[in-house]
């Protein structure tokens, strides 16, 4: 339970290499899921910075299995809820030569996907599979990382290894710049101006963030600028490139696939020659990575044409076959394949263009609505700083759309005027029959925006309105 940290990233390659398996465990659990997350997993030592202790504490006396609670960084005052100081077990018996070489297809790390429909699953990586995606991502086409780049893994290292940096960059022997926990917008841009980083990624929300703070600053260096964990919207992949000359890369992946699965990039006979454009789409599988469409009833194959729109499905060495347990075998094709949960369609390239999560996707009156683009059309409204919609239940259209908006710092919105500014960007019937100001939208423990949070309010709106 560390943050991107030195030590954190001595533990990402200590654990496996001693034969044990590291299970990064997020600090933003609610306790019922740490405490399932750490049971689930069999974990017997806990490595934990002093700030966590205090809330985790409770758990971690629960848990029988739990034999050492070790301290990570400055111990702070004494705690009961720790044994162990994570210096003192580096100085007390230090490793002198090389590592034994086990069988590479062993356990080597345990990542939880985030838990949005239910308790987290447990994905489990073997050596091999982390050699592998490594590779995949260090090749040129891909992000293609040297040593002489310079990394900032702004997304949590705790959160599907930090979408495979850490070790990508320790492969290629590029430096590594690690915020540690006290990592907000001002001190994250400072980072990238004053180390000159060229490679860094994190999710669309602190992109936004970032945003204000990165205006007139140096980011020249920056190469590769990923994105990614939900759509990227063009209003802010333009506001990044008109104001700080940085082009935002969109990628797609999830936890079950160690973590990416695509990154976009620009194809040499792209006919309209807008990059930017171009890098919004989740892009082209990588290497090891097979993608197919299934259909959304049964999950069979559909025929092989190119447009064809159902369930992304997955497969590769990189790509789990089972969780932890056995639980969610639904998740898994007959053959093997991942069922993503995403609805989309493959260009004839194997370009991946995702509409929406299946279990997003609002039906109005037997037509699909995208929350995606519906999401992207409301913050093309320059008032609008970020957008969310779901679906409600309707009794005549089975589902309406409803949206909630944050305005930018300094404006305010009117929800009709934000509905009357939509009906020049999509059809009618998209249009929310409502819209809710907010001054933020929930998220879950890995930055995303927390759709089931937003549906309990959307209900205790609906009640209030019932009630009046």
């Amino acid at each position: 339970m560390c943050a991107n940290t030195y030590e954190h990233l001595l533990l990402y390659f200590a654990v496996p290499c001693a034969g044990l398996v590291l299970n990064t465990v997020s600090h933003r659990l609610s306790a019922e899921h740490l405490a399932h997350v750490l049971d689930d997993a069999d974990v017997r030592v806990v490595f934990i910075e002093p700030s966590l202790l205090e809330r985790a504490g409770p758990v971690l006396r629960a848990l029988d299995r739990v034999g050492h609670v070790v301290v990570v960084g400055d111990p702070g005052p004494p705690s009961s809820d720790a044994d162990l100081r994570f210096e003192d077990l580096l100085d007390a018996d230090p490793h002198v030569g090389d590592f034994a070489e086990g069988d590479e297809t062993r356990a080597a790390v345990i990542c939880y996907t985030s838990g949005t429909t239910g308790l987290p699953k447990g994905v489990v990586y073997s050596h091999r599979s982390l050699v592998l995606h490594a590779l995949m991502v260090l090749q040129a086409d891909s992000l293609g990382i040297t040593e002489g780049d310079v990394v900032l893994p702004i997304v949590p290292m705790f959160h599907a290894n930090a979408w495979g940096l850490p070790y990508a960059s320790v492969f290629a022997g590029a430096d590594l710049v690690l915020p540690g926990a006290a990592h907000g917008p001002l001190l994250l841009v400072d980072l990238i101006e004053r180390y000159q980083v060229s490679v860094t990624a994190c999710v669309a929300t602190i992109w936004r963030d970032m945003l204000p703070h990165a205006r007139g600053r140096d980011l020249s260096r920056i190469r590769r600028a990923l994105t990614g964990g939900a759509p990227l919207s063009p209003s802010l992949a333009r506001e990044w490139l008109e104001e700080c000359g940085v082009r935002l890369n969109n990628t797609w992946g999830m936890t079950e696939l160690a973590p990416s699965g695509s990154i976009a990039r620009v194809r040499k006979d792209a006919a309209d020659g807008s990059p930017s454009e171009a890098l919004l789409l989740p892009g082209t599988p990588n290497a090891l990575v097979r993608l197919r469409v299934g259909d959304l009833v049964d999950g069979e194959p559909l025929t092989r044409r190119s447009g064809a729109i159902g369930e992304i499905q997955v497969s590769g060495p990189t790509t789990a076959s089972a969780y932890l347990g056995g639980v969610g075998a639904e998740r898994f094709t007959p053959d093997g394949w991942l069922r993503t949960g995403d609805l989309g369609s493959l260009g004839p390239y194997g370009d991946l263009t995702i509409t929406d999560r299946l279990k997003d996707v609002i039906k109005s009156g037997g037509e699909w609505i995208s929350t995606i683009d519906l999401e992207n059309a409301l913050m093309e409204n320059p008032d609008v700083a970020e957008a969310a919609v779901i679906g409600m239940p309707h009794e005549r259209w089975d589902e309406r759309p409803l949206a909630f908006v944050v305005p930018r710092p300094g404006t305010t919105l009117q929800p009709q005027a934000v509905r009357q500014d939509l009906l020049t960007r999509v059809v009618s019937w998209w249009v929310p029959d409502e819209v809710i100001v907010t001054s933020h939208l929930p998220r879950n423990g890995t930055g995303k925006i927390s759709k089931a949070d937003l549906r309990v309010l959307g209900r205790k709106a609906t009640d209030r309105r019932t009630n009046q």
